[in-house]
């Protein structure tokens, strides 16, 4: 980068002084880690990364943006895969990392619940509960780098939704800075609250666009005391659907995790990903990874899921199956499952879909959308997985075998139009879980209900009113 974003020297000053020089990042060097996402899609230009190590430095940062008209991008383990956490171009933004906010300050056996501040890593937290033999369930593949703050702003969802629900229903409470600088202090731990309106669910989900959360009180679950996992081979999504209903059945809540994988991410993650081992001796055209969750014992949970899949067998949904014989195979197949995401990228350009229908929809989901992938790209290639349990699928689309990178990418938004029209035809959504960002904002105003619009458009001014909050996104 030659030449400077565009952002007055004496402003710059003002907000460094707030931090300190040490984390006030202006060498372009020290930026740039800061300015693109993961999958490299979006690439921003900022002269400034401000990296608190206080709620009372975020609040003077707002305070000063407030004053000056500053755009502000809060970003924190910078794992959004929508561009969401990304500043535009124009160099006018700064962006504001949480990761410094990076204190558990409470661990609450009793009540079963764990306060952390925005810039903990979610394997941290998961570490923290573990530790006060308790269980903190939202898991996703980023677990090692992202950050409480980005999973609670994008509602983040994972393997764990069927059972606990996603980012959304795990939090109690949250400390908010707003716009202003005003600090909205509610780090409560009531699961009954009555008392107006939910504020904190307009922060939960909001993609940093109505405030910077900076604390979150979590809950916390007891630890299972048995766990099981089974791989499963099956011919067809009505079969893993039939399978799903099974064990919903026989299992209830201690059914959970129902992971759907299609034959291509699996036959990609035997073929690049590395430390994998071979689940099932047969291929098949489809496969699920169910777990089993008991609060009673290991040998319940056992007894459980040998039932569900001796039923499956005898009634033809189930080809093949093996259930973990150990802890370590139990994590191989969880490995296995996160390893999809990557393996996926050697095959060269992806276009993706994070998307969920009902659960009973899923089949025909399947079946429509594949027609509709044909129609614009011939040979392109499907690799569909994800959380069969409640619906979301990550419906992603490799180019052909001998097709060009950037003709592919070319495809992107007619390819996302005819994937989306599938879904909404289903009356699903077209972000299950990765939010809305960049990468969706002008699909979805242009085809949310404008009433919808219309009210996240007043809570917007409502909250931020000089639009400094992560303008550019969302809506």
């Amino acid at each position: 980068m030659t030449d400077l974003p565009h952002l007055d020297p004496a402003l710059i000053e003002r907000f460094a002084s707030i931090v300190g020089d040490k984390y006030a990042l202006r060498d372009q060097a020290d930026i740039v880690p800061y300015l693109t996402e993961q999958r490299g899609l979006w690439h921003g230009s900022t002269a400034l990364v401000l990296r608190p190590g206080s709620v009372d430095e975020v609040s003077r940062i707002m305070r000063l943006a407030s004053e000056t008209g500053t755009p502000v991008v809060p970003q924190s383990g910078n794992t959004g895969l929508v561009g969401g956490q990304v500043p535009d171009k124009s160099g006018r933004e700064i962006v504001l990392s949480l990761s410094r906010l990076n204190r558990i300050r409470e661990v609450d056996v009793l009540s079963n619940t764990i306060t952390a501040e925005a810039g903990v890593i979610l394997q941290t937290l998961q570490e923290a509960a573990d530790a006060a033999d308790r269980l903190f369930p939202l898991s996703l593949a980023a677990q090692g780098s992202c950050q409480i703050g980005g999973n609670l702003s994008s509602n983040a969802g994972g393997t764990g939704v069927l059972a606990y629900g996603n980012a959304r229903e795990l939090c109690l409470g949250v400390e908010v800075v707003l716009p202003t600088g005003e600090v909205f202090d509610d780090l409560r731990k009531l699961k009954k609250d009555n008392t107006g309106y939910d504020l904190k669910n307009l922060f939960v989900g909001a993609e940093g666009t109505l405030g910077v959360i900076t604390a979150a009180v979590l809950k916390l679950f007891p630890k299972p005391k048995g766990r099981e996992v089974a791989f499963v081979g099956l011919n067809s999504p009505e079969a893993a659907l039939a399978l799903f209903g099974l064990a919903s059945d026989r299992a209830g809540a201690a059914l959970t995790a129902f992971e759907l994988i299609g034959s291509r991410p699996y036959d990609f993650t035997l073929l690049h990903a590395h430390g994998v081992t071979r689940p099932l001796a047969e291929d098949w055209p489809w496969y699920v990874l169910m777990q089993i969750s008991s609060g009673r014992s290991a040998e319940d949970a056992r007894a459980l899921i040998e039932d569900i899949l001796s039923f499956g067998f005898e009634q033809e949904m189930v080809g093949d199956a093996v259930m973990a014989s150990s802890i370590a195979q139990a994590d191989a197949f969880w490995n296995f499952r996160e390893m999809l995401p990557e393996a996926q990228k050697a095959e060269g350009a992806s276009i993706k879909h994070d998307i969920s229908v009902p659960v009973a929809s899923i089949p025909r989901f399947i079946e429509e959308a594949a027609g509709a992938v044909a129609s614009v790209s011939p040979g392109a290639r499907v690799v569909c997985f994800g959380h069969m349990g409640d619906g979301n699928l990550h419906y992603n689309i490799s180019r052909p075998v001998d097709g060009a990178d950037v003709a592919f990418l070319d495809l992107y938004h007619p390819m996302n139009k005819a994937v989306h029209d599938v879904v909404r035809s289903l009356n699903g959504s077209i972000s299950a879980e990765h939010g809305i960002g960049q990468l969706k904002r002008d699909e979805l105003i242009a085809t949310a209900p404008p009433m919808a619009i219309d009210l996240m458009r007043r809570v917007k001014a409502a909250f931020d009113p000089a639009g400094i909050m992560n303008p550019g996104k969302v809506i």
